[in-house]
């Protein structure tokens, strides 16, 4: 949850401290056509919830539902994804149906706690994957690192296994550099989760954070980018099983006034193929309503597995590679807080289609926006 809130790149500037590499790709990479977008009404209401903060969205192809996960900490309604139909009828969006809402349980069967009463027992839920070989889902909670005179919370992200009605069925076994701590180590807060996919035959799971670990080096500034690291995941073991490590682009746009709040992080990926991943970077600054929203397409085959580095800084490593297909700001429509992709169905000419959907933060100054794109 982020709150208010072509060619491949050159590296080798960005970060002085270590010593990196992109490997080359040779493979062709999609085009991503813009065909339509709709709204989504503020606070509409669904089976006494608000519909809002939309973070996460996956397809099922079998049933042509859409499963949406909403990243409310249960502050007015409890924690929840809605499921939905969407008409794309003469190959465009025209309609958004939502069919049911479910409730996230946690391990005992229990509602998500209360972010304001209950920090302590709340989840920050970020992303969602339907699995059809076993009929669940799987979502991410971002956790939470809050540490103020008046409030410690260390709250570790999460991905979780759950059926088609929210209740727990397993987790996975998180990496050690995934814990949240009182000391400058591992996950910044709202900085972690957001973002999971599962390979073409659900063997893996891939998530990644959305903004480097401490001991990674520092956030992107709009001078340079960061590094962060994406996570495979044995989906029958639950363990994880290499890690990757990616330059984010610096901040796109200067805040205005100078020095005020400006991000640029890691908010969706999308498996695409072997190897490869849609990988969604958003970039907001103060002063500017719209966010930056660039789509590229990462190569994993020859970067280093940086598991068992505890550290990225000063490493001779090969990151991931990264092409960009999309920036979103060439198309001359407003762009929110897009934090969620799928495939969805074949179009009519045979082409796939890929949905975005943004998270308006359940806020009257921003928007909840489907975007329906053609790939070539």
């Amino acid at each position: 949850m982020r709150k208010l809130l072509f060619g491949f790149l050159s590296i080798s500037f960005f970060l002085s401290c270590s010593n990196l590499k992109q490997a080359s790709q040779t493979n062709s990479t999609p085009r991503l056509n813009f065909v339509n977008a709709i709204e989504i009404p503020y606070n509409q209401d669904f089976k006494n919830t608000k519909i809002g903060g939309l973070s996460g969205i996956d397809y099922d192809k079998k049933q042509d539902t859409y499963y949406l996960i909403c990243d409310e900490r249960s502050q007015v309604n409890s924690s929840r994804f809605y499921t939905a139909k969407i008409d794309l009828d003469n190959n465009q969006i025209q309609a958004i149906d939502f069919q049911d809402t479910h409730t996230l349980k946690n391990q005992e069967g229990k509602l998500f706690g209360n972010w304001l009463s209950t920090p302590e027992t709340s989840a920050d839920p970020e992303d969602i994957r339907y699995n059809p070989k076993s009929n669940s889902l799987i979502w991410s909670s971002e956790g939470a690192r809050v540490l103020t005179s008046d409030k410690t919370v260390l709250q570790n992200p999460s991905i979780t296994f759950m059926d088609l009605k929210g209740n727990f069925k397993d987790y996975i076994k998180l990496s050690s550099n995934l814990e949240m701590q009182k000391e400058e180590k591992g996950p910044r807060n709202n900085g972690t989760l957001e973002s999971i996919t599962f390979d073409k035959n659900y063997k893996n799971i891939y998530t990644c954070i959305e903004e480097p670990l401490f001991e990674d080096g520092e956030k992107a500034s709009t001078d340079k980018g960061a590094l962060i690291r994406l996570y495979q995941f044995n989906v029958k073991t639950k363990k994880n099983t290499a890690q990757y490590a990616y330059l984010l682009d610096p901040i796109a746009k200067e805040p205005n006034p100078k020095g005020s709040f400006g991000v640029n992080g890691v908010a969706a990926i999308q498996y695409y193929k072997k190897d490869q991943l849609l990988v969604l970077e958003r970039s907001y600054s103060t002063g500017t309503l719209a966010c930056t929203i660039k789509v590229y397409l990462c190569h994993l085959k020859k970067a280093t597995d940086v598991k068992n580095l505890v550290s990225l800084k000063n490493q001779s490593i090969e990151v991931a590679s990264k092409k960009l297909i999309l920036n979103m700001d060439d198309l001359g429509i407003f762009t929110d807080n897009i934090e969620g992709l799928t495939f969805g169905p074949k179009l009519a000419n045979g082409h796939q289609s890929l949905i975005f959907v943004s998270d308006n933060n359940f806020s009257d100054k921003q928007k909840t926006q489907l975007l329906l794109f053609e790939v070539e």
